[in-house]
């Protein structure tokens, strides 16, 4: 058994990719580094900026009384400082399972369009 004619069938898919990007004339473009931003005229906000804007929006929308609290504003008042901060924890703790699981999900998400265009390649 030759193993030299017998390429991987990931190397035939590359093959296919790279003569379908000749045929449209695309040799010249180069796809960007998984290091590098994508520059658009719309930027996607992160979820740490918008964690960032609502709590500073709930901090400015908290304002302490000027007269003297009685113990059920001080209470009231307590609660809301913890919800906040408790809705930012919780803010920060999803964008940090977002940043684990991204890299997973980018996997997946190539491994099923790789097995999709082997599909649509292998059509007659």
């Amino acid at each position: 058994m030759d193993t030299a004619k017998k390429m991987p069938r990931s190397a035939h898919l590359l093959d296919d990719l790279e003569s379908i990007r000749k045929l449209l004339g695309d040799d010249t473009l180069q796809p960007p580094l998984l290091t590098e931003t994508v520059v658009s005229d719309e930027q996607i906000p992160l979820l740490f900026d918008q964690l960032e804007a609502q709590t500073q929006a709930e901090a400015a929308a908290i304002k302490p009384a000027p007269e003297p609290a009685t113990p059920a504003q001080n209470r009231q008042d307590t609660l809301l400082h913890l919800d906040a901060e408790l809705r930012a924890a919780a803010q920060l703790i999803m964008q940090d399972v977002i940043d684990d699981f991204a890299p997973h999900i980018e996997t997946e998400i190539k491994r099923r369009l790789e097995a999709r265009m082997e599909r649509l390649l292998q059509q007659p």
